[in-house]
């Protein structure tokens, strides 16, 4: 069996990668990932496509990059992703591994597009709860920080935020651990699914659409690193 990773370059898909990977039943054999072609970021996470190749890079996984517009309507978005499909079956994928975790309709829709194609969706963290898994995640090493934050769910001063312990305590009541309603994405940029971290800093923090997004940048050498 053969499998694609659906990689949003988010912790949740990387840890389902790890997953898989562990579980010795499955071949990773690349990494399907939508990014806007208008700003070359990955979608909705807003991530640098030099990162996105680093992720993959330091994963060992071959990038199947789909473009889209922005605005992207649904049926461009379709269309560009049945050409991926086909692309996939060609090379005899079998499986596509989700990171989802509870939300039924994203998996229903995951489903039902995928139902005709011959491949088979996988969502080897679905239904665990998030509260224990986002702290799993952080003991494995896993390493990410808070790309993007809707702001109707959150405040923008946790845009750039690493996704630890201390984030986890500081998040107000109401909110996933893991952000499965959507309250955040990340950028994950080290953890047991990597050959290596990356180095990483944060840059300019930037508001649009009611979204909040921290502008997150591969560190050259030498240069001066603004974790926090």
């Amino acid at each position: 069996m053969k499998a694609l990773i659906s990689w949003s370059s988010g912790k949740d898909c990387a840890f389902a990668l790890h997953c898989v990977r562990q579980s010795g039943k499955i071949e990773v054999v690349g990494a399907l990932t939508t990014v806007t072609e208008t700003f070359g970021r990955v979608s909705i996470h807003g991530v640098r496509d030099d990162i996105l190749r680093a992720q993959l890079d330091a994963a060992g996984l071959p990038p199947l990059i789909v473009p889209i517009p922005y605005p992207c309507p649904n049926e461009v978005y379709e269309a560009r992703m049945i050409d991926a499909m086909a692309h996939a079956k060609r090379e005899n994928i079998t499986h596509i591994i989700f990171g989802d975790l509870f939300l039924e309709d994203v998996r229903a829709y995951r489903a039902e597009k995928l139902k005709d194609t011959g491949i088979t969706p996988l969502f080897p963290l679905w239904q665990r709860p998030t509260a224990s898994l986002a702290r799993e995640m952080i003991a494995s090493g896993l390493e990410a920080y808070l790309a993007t934050v809707d702001l109707a769910k959150l405040p923008a001063s946790f845009v750039g935020r690493k996704f630890d312990e201390a984030l986890l305590a500081d998040l107000p009541a109401g909110v996933d651990p893991c952000g499965e309603n959507g309250e955040f994405h990340t950028c994950v940029t080290g953890g047991p699914m990597f050959r290596h971290r990356l180095p990483v800093m944060t840059g300019e923090h930037v508001v649009r659409d009611g979204f909040a997004y921290c502008d997150l940048l591969l560190a050259q050498p030498g240069a001066d690193r603004h974790d926090r």
